[in-house]
């Protein structure tokens, strides 16, 4: 096994009709792909918008809040193996499809929360039905790209969280300034109710869009499948885990966790809580506070292409995940001496939203090198479901935090901490192993 391990990978003759073919297969999947992680993260992260009215107006504290904005991600670590597994063994199609139509639905039933008991149990269900859409489309990315080619697919993807943002900001503010009162509902429950259509009508479309594999994909030639399925079996050997009782005794797949729970920290305590964080820094109003969460959006997704690329260029894991891990960690470190002038906290606000986004990127490259087949599906999941349980610490550890000393600024630091922690964790692996 170690041989096997520690041989590099083959060299790739990267010919001109490969690399078409691989740019049509990035056509294919990525923007579409993208598009659906957008609404998701939109649907996942709304109520950090919503909070801005919908605290007063049920009479909600921030713990209340933030513990349920968290509950989602109790939901979602319960259910992510086995969505994940589902997925591998039904088709991507119809998993996907399945996931997204039903978590649009509970989204868009959030209108009738009323009490702190119906805002748990709809958060919940929430990440019950959202379970396994992440770790099942990093899983379906496998399927069709070699390990070579996955730091700029995972990044180009995953720019669907700061777009989210970038797109979700502006639209969330328009929405909570435009439409309180109309029909007798409040602007919270508009913005709930419209922004769970997009992801209900992706949901049907990905019925008869997406093809499940290579050896499904009509719009593929017998001789370009050939050449997909033959890198990606060229560079399979590489893997050491293949079943997935295998994954979850594997030392390095608990490392894994460890190591995501850390980046999930930072980044949702960057999603429930910029809008938050902006408008201490003296923005009152709440359109200004959407538009604003846009920089750093925009910022993270120009460094996660960036980076991607160059990961993939030098064939280097590790410190393209560590390193923006700890820039995350000062940026949010120094956003809380900044708290009465807006444009510094921006910056160090982008400074953290980039560094966290990007780090949390590139750690995506690093499972599927050592885990192959149903292991791959039971890891990833494994990986993800235990990380997001920081969905849950973070923003009601933030919540309380500030409940208790009037600050957000000791939750900030925790979670500065678990950054650092997440890159020590991403310079453990092996570099013979992720390296590639």
């Amino acid at each position: 096994m170690s041989n096997v391990l520690e041989a590099p990978y083959p060299e790739q003759k990267t010919t001109t009709i490969e690399t078409q073919l691989y740019a049509r297969v990035t056509l294919r999947l990525i923007p579409f792909l993208f598009i659906c992680y957008v609404f998701a993260y939109l649907d996942r992260v709304n109520v950090g918008f919503a909070k801005l009215q919908m605290l007063d107006e049920l009479g909600f504290s921030e713990t209340v809040y933030g513990l349920g904005a968290g509950i989602f991600f109790l939901g979602y670590f319960l259910f992510e193996v086995p969505s994940n597994i589902m997925l591998h063994r039904v088709g991507a199609r119809r998993w996907i499809a399945r996931i997204m139509i039903s978590w649009g639905v509970l989204s868009a039933c959030m209108i009738f929360v009323h009490t702190p008991a119906s805002f748990y149990i709809l958060r919940f269900l929430l990440g019950v039905a959202e379970a396994g859409f992440f770790p099942g489309i990093i899983l379906y990315l496998t399927y069709w790209f070699p390990p070579s080619r996955r730091g700029k697919i995972t990044a180009m993807f995953m720019t669907g969280i700061p777009m989210a943002g970038v797109i979700g900001g502006p639209l969330s503010g328009w929405i909570m300034a435009s439409t309180h009162g109309i029909h007798g509902y409040s602007a919270w429950q508009w913005l709930f109710f419209l922004e769970a259509i997009p992801s209900i009508i992706a949901g049907v479309v990905v019925l008869f869009y997406l093809s499940d594999g290579i050896k499904d994909a009509k719009w593929l030639n017998k001789e370009q499948k050939e050449m997909l399925v033959r890198n990606l079996e060229r560079e399979k050997g590489h893997t050491e885990v293949h079943s997935a009782f295998g994954a979850f005794r594997n030392r390095r797949v608990w490392v894994m966790c460890a190591g995501y729970f850390g980046f999930m920290m930072g980044l949702y305590g960057i999603s429930f809580w910029l809008p938050s964080l902006i408008r201490n820094s003296g923005i009152d109003n709440s359109v200004h506070v959407a538009l604003l969460t846009t920089i750093p959006y925009a910022a993270a997704t120009l460094a996660m292409i960036i980076t991607g690329r160059s990961a993939d260029r030098h064939k280097e894991r590790r410190w393209h995940a560590a390193i923006p891990a700890l820039l995350g960690a000062a940026g949010l470190v120094l956003s809380t001496f900044t708290t009465h002038n807006p444009m510094i906290a921006i910056v160090f606000l982008s400074i953290a939203t980039m560094g966290i986004m990007t780090g949390l990127c590139q750690f995506w490259c690093l499972p599927p090198a050592f885990l192959g087949g149903i292991a791959a599906a039971a890891g990833i999941a494994m990986i993800n479901s235990v990380g997001n349980l920081a969905g849950f610490i973070s923003p009601y550890l933030i919540g309380w935090v500030k409940d208790v000393t009037q600050s957000t600024d000791i939750g900030l630091y925790c979670v500065a901490g678990s950054l650092v922690f997440a890159a020590f964790i991403c310079l453990t692996m092996p570099k013979a192993i992720v390296n590639r």
